[in-house]
């Protein structure tokens, strides 16, 4: 493949300029290799940065992942409004040991090894049947029913019926000492109170605290019954008396047992545990953190923060130079359909401009303007521009073809042009 000669008859190989000294110039690249070791240290000290917060905050995601799960109403490690926590802490800073249970069967363990004197706080019994209460309580000396429904109430306190909800601040109204300790409270829900049965804090026809003997349950000590979701949730703790109250009533032995009953709990529930339940509970905070940092870092690289910035390079390359390039390219890799391809590409896009043609005509649509123009046969031009060579000659030859249909064309446009009308 011959190289096509620059501007002025120059051959590519002629003399070229001499190469000044490296001594004589300063080095072109000097400043933009401090440029970029300048950029490089900025990034890495930001991403040191990025990398230290995001460390942190796993850190912070894992001690926190407990408080961050949702959890049920009056847990004793529930930071929430709803949860029990503040009072948990204020059993524990006062000696009272407080054991945590979400299973029935955990729960029963842990009062069967109790040494002393056993509270049990249960605060759901929505999963639990009247057979798993009745065991439960009984073996515990004393037992806290924090969100008894009509059932429990019934179970524990025959006769006994929903009488309504206080919510107003109202007195014990009975000889509890607890009770009497505590003053005021806003009770919540009430029931009915049959004889014998200790009722304290009057609403309506009924009381918001039951009290009964464990004899009548089949054991000694109490069973109280009391809304505990109003009374003793972390938001409403320091209301009226609600502290006092919740803690003589949880509090009378060194030993509290606190149970969270579970779906797993419930009767109908005999299934293998579900992969949620086997996860532990770090897994779904740190699957966000991940998220987070992932969108973070696609914004961060994903877009531009400024405008484009010129680069300035340090030489300038003619543009002969680029032309003698590419073509010792396309003649090292023996490419002559490609060559071709490139250079029937150029002469039609001209041809069609010059002879006004829409700047997306066709190979065959520029060949029957160009013959209709030159008066030769379309057969012609179309024969000539579709020659596919396959070598270095037929290529040259290609060459030399398309340009002399191109001289062709100019001629007959300006000599049309210069026509008089």
């Amino acid at each position: 493949m011959v190289t096509p000669a620059t501007p002025g008859g120059r051959a590519p190989d002629a003399t070229l300029p001499a190469r000044p000294r490296e001594d004589a110039v300063a080095d072109p690249f000097a400043s933009d290799l401090s440029d970029r070791r300048r950029r490089r240290r900025t990034v890495l000290g930001w991403g040191g940065l990025v990398l230290v917060l995001v460390v942190l905050a796993a850190l912070v995601a894992l001690s926190a992942a407990r408080d961050w799960t949702p959890r049920p109403a009056l847990d004793p490690e529930g930071p929430g409004r709803d949860g029990a926590r503040a009072i948990a802490n204020i059993l524990v800073a006062q000696g009272v040991d407080v054991v945590p249970t979400t299973r029935r069967e955990e729960t029963l363990s842990a009062l069967d090894t109790a040494d002393g004197g056993t509270t049990l706080v249960i605060t759901d019994t929505w999963y639990l049947s009247d057979e798993d209460l009745l065991e439960l309580t009984a073996a515990a000396e004393d037992a806290v029913v924090l969100d008894p429904r009509g059932t429990v109430v019934d179970l524990f306190v025959p006769g006994a019926s929903h009488a309504g909800y206080g919510s107003a601040p109202t007195d014990p109204g009975c000889d509890l000492p607890t009770a009497q300790r505590a003053g005021q409270v806003v009770p919540g829900r009430a029931f009915t109170a049959p004889a014998g049965v200790t009722g304290c804090y009057p609403v309506g026809d009924g009381f918001a605290l039951l009290s009964v003997p464990h004899d009548e349950a089949g054991a000694e000590g109490t069973v109280t019954l009391i809304d505990g979701v109003e009374l003793f949730g972390n938001a409403r703790l320091a209301e009226e008396g609600n502290a006092a109250l919740g803690l003589g009533l949880i509090g009378t032995h060194d030993r509290v047992v606190w149970y969270v009953p579970s779906a797993l709990d419930a009767d109908a529930v005999a299934g293998a545990p579900t992969l949620g339940d086997l996860v532990p509970p770090w897994v779904t905070p740190a699957i966000v953190l991940l998220i987070a940092a992932a969108v973070a870092a696609a914004v961060w690289r994903g877009r531009r923060l400024g405008p484009l910035v010129a680069e300035r390079l340090p030489v300038t390359v003619r543009g002969s130079e680029t032309l003698e390039g590419r073509a010792r390219l396309y003649a090292r890799a023996a490419d002559a359909a490609h060559a071709a391809d490139l250079l029937r590409d150029g002469a039609v896009a001209r041809m069609a401009r010059r002879l006004g043609l829409a700047s997306g005509a066709s190979e065959g649509e520029t060949a029957d303007a160009a013959a209709a123009r030159l008066g030769a046969s379309a057969g012609d031009v179309r024969a000539i521009l579709g020659l596919r060579p396959r070598t270095d000659p037929e290529l040259a030859e290609f060459g030399a073809r398309l340009r002399d249909l191109e001289t062709a064309v100019d001629a007959a446009v300006h000599s049309a042009a210069e026509r008089p009308a």
